[in-house]
């Protein structure tokens, strides 16, 4: 498991309100992402297919269910070449105009069942979701 948390100077609606545009437009905070695909929507979760870039530019198609709740979205791996697992998304309120934002993953190799251990990676992905969000889009 790594996990990343940072302060954004935003009320917690409109965080949330970015973490419910994450699920349908990942390209803005994933790199590599195309193709996205919503298979099937319901009050609680969705089904997510999309195609990333692999290292060595091979390309995948992943599949998600993302189940979301306020403040919480849960990115859980259905079908992905290399990895298990789920991420979860998780905004706290702070105070009326500063919310935690934290992004933990639970990745694991399907091959070698080693645990995925990239902090870099928790934390590129929180600090560019922060600057999306500061951006006002």
């Amino acid at each position: 498991m790594i996990s990343h948390s940072e302060n954004v100077q935003l009320p917690i609606a409109e965080v949330w309100e970015h973490f419910i545009y994450k699920i349908e437009h990942p390209e803005y905070f994933v790199p590599g992402v195309n193709n996205v695909v919503m298979r099937e929507k319901h009050d609680d979760h969705v089904i997510r297919a999309m195609d990333i870039a692999l290292p060595g530019g091979a390309a995948a198609t992943v599949v998600e269910k993302i189940t979301h709740a306020p403040y919480w979205v849960k990115f859980e791996i259905i079908d992905h070449p290399v990895y298990t697992g789920h991420v979860d998304n998780l905004a706290e309120k702070i105070s009326g105009t500063e919310t935690r934002v934290t992004y933990t993953m639970y990745w694991t190799n399907k091959a070698t069942g080693e645990v995925f251990n990239n902090p870099d990676l928790a934390r590129t992905a929180v600090q560019k979701s922060v600057a999306f969000m500061l951006k006002g889009e």
